[in-house]
């Protein structure tokens, strides 16, 4: 399967363990310490994983990510390339790169998000709840956030 067949998968799996367990996944937030401080007065976090990939490495993935408009059918040319070059699969009709796929938007889009989540990681760091995974693979970080996932919810 591709990268999105494995992320879906494993994504399906993480959400399904959270519910069993009672527990919750967030995907993307909070994004603000002020977010941060409002869901803590709700609700227990227990630890935010962090993925650490290189800018290099998302700049290059999402650089190569091309879409067929009408269907939103997505290729990557390294992992899920079209039969034919420029064209997609199905209907044989042009593909296109948004504009926030280009590599120059995608390292403003990183920088900005690194400022947003600097302080949401020391926020969280202080309180000793981080967790990060480095890596430019999702087979090679994944086993290890799965371990450690599973370790916790025993």
């Amino acid at each position: 399967g591709s990268y999105a067949d494995f992320g879906k998968q494993w994504y399906q799996r993480r959400v399904r363990a959270a519910l069993t367990h009672n527990r919750q996944l967030l995907d993307g937030f909070p994004r603000t310490v002020n977010q941060a401080q409002t869901l803590d007065r709700e609700h227990n976090i227990d630890i935010i994983i962090n993925l650490d990939v290189p800018f290099e490495t998302i700049t290059e993935r999402i650089s190569k990510r091309w879409i067929h408009a009408s269907s939103g059918r997505t290729y990557n040319l390294d992992f899920n390339p079209p039969k034919s070059p420029g064209k997609d699969d199905e209907t044989g009709e042009d593909l296109i790169q948004r504009d926030d796929d280009k590599p120059e938007a995608v390292m403003q889009r990183l920088e900005t998000y690194s400022e947003m989540t600097s302080p949401l990681l020391d926020y969280y760091g202080q309180q000793d709840k981080v967790a990060s995974f480095a890596g430019t693979e999702t087979n090679v970080i994944w086993p290890h956030i799965e371990e450690f996932l599973l370790s916790r919810t025993k």
